[in-house]
């Protein structure tokens, strides 16, 4: 089966939208819908319900999804082997939210300690990333929150700090919730932590899902989140940004998930290690 008519339908199922995914693939809208024609021929099923307000995946192509991003991510590390005989290959995968505060790191850190050793990094959602590592083609995944299998080897490798901080100085903790409270979701766990500390603070009129998103905006609009340490600390001495008076701190564990029985357990083990 031709492989871009399955990166099409994962764009189609990313977007819902024909002239969206024609332009994240850089094709015109009758090309994409040609390759659906095409590969719902080729399945004899209709992948989409389509209407003029929404298209809806259908049972059948719920369940063709898992099947294509194996496929897709096999191929690419298939090409990349191939590409790099003799090299040892990783397949590293991290959470969205954790991208920017603990894995770009992480990744400079494998290519100095390991300049021979082919590597596909891929940031994605948490049960994109447990899939992956379910069908074997992704090696180990940075999760605040992992899926807890038998199959899989769950390691505690770093604590994130995360703190009050705004663009005004002179902050408490009442008047970050008065105006301009940026609320980054960083799970189920934080959201809990975060309720119970303060039961009575208002829902917040901006929500983002990552910390990048939240620290640009109160940059340019002013106004306040909790970030982790490790993302604003030189903000915080250079006075870019400041702590929030008597704003508790709240402390989150990220965990790296693998297989139980990976045949790179050795290789992976050590490369955590650099986290530290």
């Amino acid at each position: 089966m031709d492989l871009e008519l399955l990166r099409t339908f994962l764009e189609l199922n990313r977007t819902r939208h024909f002239g969206r995914a024609a332009e994240a693939l850089h094709l015109t809208q009758a090309a994409v819908s040609s390759r659906l024609k095409s590969l719902e021929q080729q399945l004899g099923v209709s992948l989409f319900e389509r209407s003029r307000r929404e298209m809806r995946l259908t049972p059948e192509g719920g369940r063709l999804i898992r099947h294509a991003e194996r496929q897709i991510a096999a191929w690419r590390a298939a090409r990349q082997d191939v590409s790099l005989p003799g090299s040892e290959q990783m397949v590293i995968g991290g959470s969205l939210r954790l991208w920017d505060v603990l894995l770009q790191q992480w990744l400079h850190a494998l290519r100095q300690a390991y300049p021979e050793m082919a590597v596909i990094a891929e940031s994605q959602t948490p049960d994109y990333l447990t899939r992956r590592l379910i069908d074997g083609t992704l090696d180990v995944a940075i999760m605040l929150e992992p899926a807890q299998l038998d199959i899989l080897q769950i390691r505690e490798i770093a604590t994130l700090e995360f703190v009050c901080v705004s663009s005004f100085s002179g902050l408490n903790i009442d008047q970050v919730f008065a105006g301009g409270y940026v609320y980054v979701d960083w799970g189920l766990s934080h959201g809990l932590d975060h309720r119970r500390a303060f039961p009575d603070a208002p829902e917040a009129m901006t929500r983002v899902s990552q910390p990048k998103i939240a620290l640009e905006y109160i940059q340019m609009l002013g106004g306040s989140a909790y970030l982790p340490m490790r993302m604003i600390s030189e903000h915080l001495k250079s006075g870019l940004l400041y702590a929030v008076k008597d704003a508790p701190v709240f402390h989150r564990p990220a965990y790296a998930a693998y297989p139980v029985r990976s045949p790179r357990m050795e290789l992976i083990e050590q490369s955590l290690n650099l986290l530290k």
